[in-house]
């Protein structure tokens, strides 16, 4: 009923962007791109963290993880991500004591039972992991750990997309904005994006329904120039979000200026650990910079991909010399990547 209801009522062609990796994946494995009307083309937004990581962050991560006395835990979908010269599953397979943890709290658990090491934890993710990774930091400085510290990489959803609203040339007509982020932070930040940019916001959720609903909720919207901010995913999410959450956002981080990989430095995109919990902070407990310009790889257009500028398949390694296993840009490693779900469900 909904996928005829939106071929009844869209008129025009529209541009939707999906802004998390997450809502690419339903997307592509459900068929939802082929199912709809011609006129309606999917824009895949910089919604990965994995792909979002810096080059450098990468390299920090390896050059802590090199170290003897040192235990590197990190989400299993770090461990391809190619830095400049290596990864962690490579540096793993040569001896470093690199371990994939499920809750950032397993590696506090890691800290407490080896208080000779160093136990570093690799801090990604946008608004949904922060809350739970200042909750491991204040859980380790409640236990006295003195051999615990974050590796921060966690950046913000909405400075990102409207980064890309404004870039010239933008050509997205309607936003699906990621309901676990709205979980946390609520849909308020989405508001004056859909004012500013006269352009439909719909919070949805992942499942298949979830999806065609929104999209027909933008169809609709945008056939009839309205531009409101819609919440789909009201069974999850709430106008102001998360106040515990938010609160504990607030109380170990600050926002900062972040260099996204294959975008650039985006204004007070990021977080950081505030002055208080700088002890905590594992770049200035191993003397690392980790923010230097970012570089590209060869034959790797992961930054057009993530801009929303080219699909997977403009890429003329994509499948070929880029694959899961032996991936060029970030992208084709992780689960939430473009090139991932392409090479997933996409024919090739």
């Amino acid at each position: 009923e909904l996928v005829e209801a939106v071929r009844r009522e869209v008129k025009s062609d529209w541009k939707i962007m999906e802004i998390c990796g997450g809502q690419t994946h339903s997307i592509l494995k459900y068929g939802i791109d082929k199912i709809l009307s011609d006129k309606i083309e999917f824009i895949h937004g910089p919604g990965c963290p994995v792909c979002v990581t810096p080059l450098q962050k990468i390299d920090c991560a390896l050059t802590i993880a090199s170290h003897p006395q040192t235990i590197f835990c990190s989400f299993g979908d770090m461990l391809r991500v190619p830095g400049s010269e290596t990864n962690l599953l490579e540096l793993r397979s040569r001896g470093a004591d690199v371990r994939v943890v499920y809750s950032p709290f397993d590696a506090v658990d890691i800290a407490q039972k080896n208080p000779r090491k160093e136990v570093v934890f690799f801090a990604i993710g946008f608004e949904t992991t922060s809350p739970v990774n200042a909750g491991a930091l204040l859980q380790a400085q409640r236990r006295g750990l003195r051999n615990f510290s974050l590796l921060v990489s966690q950046v913000l959803v909405p400075p990102a997309v409207e980064f890309i609203l404004s870039s010239p040339g933008c050509l997205v007509d309607g936003l699906l904005a990621a309901g676990h982020v709205c979980t946390v932070m609520g849909y308020e930040q989405y508001e004056s994006l859909a004012r500013d940019y006269q352009l439909p916001v719909v919070v949805t959720g992942f499942e298949p329904f979830d999806l065609l609903q929104a999209v027909h909720l933008s169809v609709r919207n945008l056939e009839q120039n309205r531009h409101p901010v819609i919440n789909q995913y009201s069974r999850a999410v709430s106008r102001t979000g998360n106040f515990e959450a938010k609160n504990a956002i607030d109380k170990v981080f600050r926002p900062v200026d972040f260099n996204w990989r294959g975008i650039g430095m985006i204004p007070r995109s990021g977080l950081d650990l505030r002055p208080e919990y700088s002890e905590f902070d594992a770049e200035k407990r191993f003397d690392l910079e980790c923010f230097e310009v970012e570089s590209s790889v060869s034959g790797c257009i992961s930054g057009e991909i993530l801009r929303g500028e080219k699909k997977p398949l403009d890429c003329q390694n994509f499948a070929s010399l880029c694959t899961p296993e032996n991936p060029l840009g970030a992208p084709m490693v992780s689960n939430e990547g473009a090139c991932r779900a392409y090479y997933n469900y996409k024919e090739q």
